[in-house]
């Protein structure tokens, strides 16, 4: 039998599950389990919109239990904490129980990246990332407590002017309307430096409307409870601020870090276009952790676009090592880039498209409804986009 284990339940992890599941494996015995430490997935690019109350968690981040109804995967909520490569043993440990070890025929490695909370006194403290539901809910309950409050102004600093940090400033800015103060600090010369020009352009206008004011060329020296201390050029500010969101940088996470496998200068696993590590065939390394080449031998970008495909070529290979026939080498198709600014915003770009405003949030919407995980989950979320405005109707005509 061959026991198929993957780390890590994101787009990388989850989707490649799902694929194997798909395969046609015959009479071939074999077992797939995924670990993640959260007993739920997350749709991060929705994961914002929680934030305005557009989407309920359960529309974003399905539990894994509902996910993998009617399927033969196995799911263990547990973190990892070694893992053996010579013996081809993961150790864990979980809710239940201090200690428990899976061995393995093929591992995926889908752990994903943190946020590194470093390198400015007082950001681990006081810095508040945005990549899970943990995140989300720290951010809300300090948001609530503000708002409750008889403060004027709540002033809010996000520090990273990246895709994470125009998207959350835009978000931010319409639910506190005027009572709102947001300010992005970016040490780059402009904001998304690695977008198309159409998308730039998109977020300058709305961050302007929303009156977000920006600091380029911009670092940042030091975070209090109540400041945050800015720098540019020689000129140094304290600013008072309530909240600090903090969107920049990218690290793997320490039980990665130990394993003995090449890797880049980022400290990102360095993988062959067919997904499998340098080192070790039987040991493949997804998304945010890996440094993946495609067919054509060109680094692709850790995306969750990029981490979907992913799975698919990871589910070929694993299924095709395991049954004897050929591996296929990762091709990357880039489908373009969307980007939520505000309530009823968003820009999309790809495939001939650009579009911005209202139509670009409808299509943005779709094409994620599209993307989430099950056809079950798909429709569930559909129906509830459907009702959403006659409920709101009828409870318009009865009040």
């Amino acid at each position: 039998m061959t026991r198929i284990c993957i780390l890590g339940g994101g787009f990388a992890g989850l989707y490649t599950a799902l694929r194997l599941q798909q395969m046609s494996w015959d009479n071939h015995e074999h077992e797939i389990i995924l670990v993640d430490k959260s007993d739920r997935f997350v749709f991060t690019p929705l994961l914002y919109e929680l934030l305005t109350q557009e989407m309920a968690t359960w529309e974003v981040a399905p539990t894994f239990q509902d996910l993998f109804k009617g399927t033969s995967i196995k799911f263990r909520q547990a973190a990892v904490q070694l893992i053996d490569l010579d013996q081809q043993v993961v150790h864990l440990s979980d809710i239940h129980t201090d200690h428990q070890a899976i061995s393995y025929d093929q591992l995926v490695l889908a752990l994903g990246s943190e946020t590194p909370l470093t390198g400015v006194p007082g950001v681990d403290q006081y810095g508040i990332p945005f990549r899970n539901l943990t995140d989300a809910s720290r951010l809300e309950n300090r948001l609530r407590e503000l708002e409750n409050s008889d403060q004027e102004k709540i002033r809010v600093v996000v520090v990273g002017a990246g895709y994470s940090g125009i998207e959350l400033a835009c978000k931010l800015a319409d639910r506190l309307g005027e009572r709102g103060r947001l300010r992005i600090i970016e040490k780059g010369e402009k904001i998304l430096q690695t977008a198309p020009e159409f998308n730039r352009e998109a977020a300058q206008k709305a961050l302007s409307k929303k009156e977000v004011w920006i600091d380029l060329e911009t670092g940042v020296t030091e975070i209090t409870a109540s400041t945050i201390t800015i720098q540019f050029k020689e000129q140094v500010d304290e600013i008072p601020v309530d909240i600090v969101l903090w969107t920049v940088g990218n690290k793997v996470s320490p039980v990665v870090a130990e394993l003995n496998l090449q890797r880049n200068q980022q400290g990102q696993i360095k993988a062959l276009p067919t997904l499998q590590t340098v080192d070790r065939s039987m040991v493949y390394a997804l998304g945010d952790l890996a440094e993946i080449l495609d067919k054509d031998g060109k680094t692709v970008t850790a995306t969750a676009q990029s981490a979907m495909q992913q799975a698919d070529f990871a589910a070929w290979n694993i299924w095709a090592a395991s049954t004897g026939r050929s591996l296929l080498p990762f091709q990357y198709t880039n489908l373009g880039e969307m980007m939520a600014l505000g309530a009823d915003n968003a820009t999309l770009t790809g495939l001939g498209l650009q579009l911005d405003g209202a139509a670009a949030y409808l299509a943005r919407r779709l094409v994620y409804l599209y993307r989430l995980p099950t056809i079950d989950h798909q429709v569930q979320v559909g129906l509830n986009w459907i009702n959403q405005p006659i409920a709101k109707f009828l409870r318009s005509i009865a009040g």
